[in-house]
């Protein structure tokens, strides 16, 4: 992996109350606590942020949000701003799910500003990008993750890439039980890879973490892990079982 150090995190979607977050977080703590060598970020619904960011505090699990509005504060009823997440101790946020893209209408537009507002306070973005299933059995999944990049990452400054995870999810893996093949996501990471050193340096392209995310588990990470572009996992489902989330990061060693 060129030297690039592995990322996993934890996508918990709509689940868990707070306290079925906090006994999950415990056992992660418990299992991975001695673990440097690879990042680890958990990402609970809204409500249990802060309860699981305190737990984690000091510890080698970082907190993330499953998404985030991209104005301080304002009359935007039921949404959470860059500042509200940094109070409750988060690092990571997630910007442009395909399911935020998929169910909220959300638009590349709409992403970029997520992320500029994320980046401008401290967060670091992790912005997801993949095809569905028409598009690639159409042969445009190139072309759709490059309007993703065009659009996501529009007037973002190489420096503030450093600061950026760009997660590889065809939306066709996710939650269905089906896995890019390590071929078949290395093909399309590597060209993300070479986009950025087109559109920003060669630097910046061997540095820039690219995660897989799309039914990731324990029996499928070590394979994942073994292509030269894949820099880690965007976890959903197996990311709510605490036994199964230990392996898969233990299996990115």
């Amino acid at each position: 992996m060129s030297g690039r150090k592995p990322l996993i995190a934890g996508n918990w979607k709509m689940h868990k109350t707070i306290e079925e977050a906090r006994e999950l977080v415990s056992h992660l703590k418990r299992e991975l606590s001695d673990l440097s060598e690879v990042d680890i970020v958990v990402c609970p619904s809204f409500t249990a942020l802060e309860n699981v960011g305190k737990l984690i505090l000091g510890t080698n699990i970082k907190l993330g949000a499953q998404d985030v509005f991209y104005i301080k504060e304002g009359a935007f009823t039921g949404e959470v701003s860059p500042p509200q997440l940094k109070d409750c101790g988060c690092d990571y946020v997630i910007v442009g799910h395909s399911e935020r893209r998929k169910y909220f209408q959300e638009s590349n537009e709409m992403i970029n500003k997520k992320i500029k507002a994320s980046l401008e306070e401290g967060l670091n973005p992790i912005l997801c990008v993949g095809e569905t299933l028409e598009e690639r059995e159409a042969n445009q999944t190139i072309e759709v993750v490059t309007n993703q990049l065009e659009g996501g990452l529009s007037g973002i400054e190489e420096n503030q890439l450093l600061k950026l995870t760009i997660a590889y999810e065809p939306v066709w893996a996710i939650g269905t039980g089906k896995t890019a093949t390590p071929q078949q996501a290395e093909e399309v990471q590597k060209f993300i890879r070479e986009w950025i050193e087109k559109k920003y340096s060669a630097r910046s392209a061997s540095s820039l973490r690219i995660l897989y995310g799309g039914s990731v588990k324990p029996n499928n990470i070590k394979d994942l892990m073994r292509e030269e572009d894949i820099d880690g996992a965007l976890v959903g489902g197996a990311s709510l079982d605490a036994s199964s989330f230990i392996a898969i990061v233990k299996g990115a060693l």
